[in-house]
């Protein structure tokens, strides 16, 4: 691809921030946790005028729990056109309703904070604008672009992967568009995501009259939280965080009940047959308790493979022509991108602009890195699909 070309691509979406920012903060404004479902339907009806705005025809696979999915395809133009490029991104967030009133919209020192701008709604926001700017450009491409904007990802994808994954196997290429951090790169390899659920059952009693005659369910759960964060192995680069606990009823209530729930994070598959037997088997502390554990691994490890690297080489020779050095980034955290990669599809991640607060606080958007990581995509589509 010519670098003349690029650069035209890049000056008119660096014209388009404004209106980019501007649909950031609408979509900002609909608050869509994921286990809200009014609240994330209702985004993906903005998603949905934004899309048809962009050129694409769009398919909406309802769900009855979760988030209705969105399916847009934009018609490629070669005869025959060839295996499409899918690209995915989420339009869930891990905040609660509520927040965006706590943590207001903010726009200074070069930064959008907002909650669910970076992780990962700016990510939709550049998915839209560089294909519409591609066609408004009248840069055609040969292959059909499929877009998938999920609304469950932050749980697990539970209800949408056997549609990213279907569509996935028909494709070419896979380009997931999570964000960047703030030192840029682009993402070629992720963690294998674990969840369980360690339940405990005792038996209640007054803690004053007879407290000797209860089993206490919390205390045994605290061993098993002992146990459980002794499983952390840095050097192998496997972690084992007990994030939730809860339990009891009142405090002079012996607890008869308690529970934890557990994140496994894992770097290749062989970690994970090793840990997470041991999860399932734990064995009680106290034999007068009830311990049942439920869950597993939720995303495959992604490990760095041939087609991934490829992918990377003609995403980072864009990059370089339009002045960006993207170097290989390796995150602990999980993605839809896991579940391509672990297909052998050649999978690039972390597309999105850059930041950083991913499920923070301080979460926000480098604005500068906005028309750049456009203009990285779109140079990769015409690249991929012509």
């Amino acid at each position: 691809m010519m670098t003349s070309s690029l650069g035209f691509l890049a000056k008119e979406l660096e014209q388009r921030v404004p209106a980019m920012l501007e649909d950031l903060e609408a979509v900002v404004r609909i608050e869509s946790p994921t286990y809200d479902k009014a609240g994330l339907d209702r985004a993906q009806d903005f998603m949905t005028g934004c899309l048809a705005w962009a050129g694409a025809s769009v398919m909406r696979h309802s769900q009855a729990c979760a988030g209705d999915h969105l399916q847009a395809v934009w018609r490629g133009h070669g005869n025959p056109p060839g295996s499409p490029i899918l690209v995915v991104g989420h339009i869930d967030t891990v905040w609660p309703l509520g927040e965006l009133a706590r943590r207001p919209i903010r726009h200074e020192n070069g930064y959008f904070d907002g909650p669910g701008a970076f992780d990962m709604k700016i990510g939709l926001v550049v998915t839209l604008h560089a294909m519409k700017v591609l066609r408004d450009l009248y840069l055609s491409l040969r292959r059909d672009v499929v877009l998938i904007v999920n609304s469950d990802e932050e749980t697990g994808s539970v209800s949408s992967r056997a549609l990213i994954e279907a569509e996935a196997k028909k494709s070419q290429a896979v380009l997931i568009m999570e964000p960047a951090f703030d030192e840029g790169g682009l993402t070629v390899a992720r963690k294998g995501v674990g969840r369980f659920v360690v339940r405990v059952a005792g038996k209640a009693t007054h803690s004053g009259r007879n407290p000797q005659e209860g089993v206490n369910a919390i205390e045994e759960l605290a061993h098993q939280i002992l146990f459980l964060q002794g499983l952390n192995d840095y050097e192998r680069g496997s972690t084992v965080n007990v994030g939730v606990v809860r339990g009891g009823t009142r405090p002079n209530v012996v607890p008869a009940e308690a529970l934890a729930e557990v994140d496994l994070r894992v770097v290749n598959p062989a970690e994970g047959e090793r840990l997470v037997p041991v999860i399932l088997g734990l064995a009680r502390h106290n034999p007068a308790t009830q311990v049942e554990v439920t869950g597993g691994l939720t995303r495959p490890p992604w490990e760095p493979c041939t087609t991934c690297e490829a992918l990377y080489h003609r995403a980072r020779a864009i990059g370089l022509a339009l002045g960006m050095h993207l170097e290989k980034r390796f995150s602990g955290g999980g993605s839809d991108g896991n579940f391509t990669a672990a297909l052998g599809l050649p999978t690039l991640d972390g597309i999105g602009p850059e930041g950083g607060g991913a499920h923070a606080a301080d979460e926000r958007v480098l604005v500068a890195s906005i028309a750049p990581r456009a203009a990285l995509l779109a140079g990769l589509l015409l690249d991929l699909a012509n």
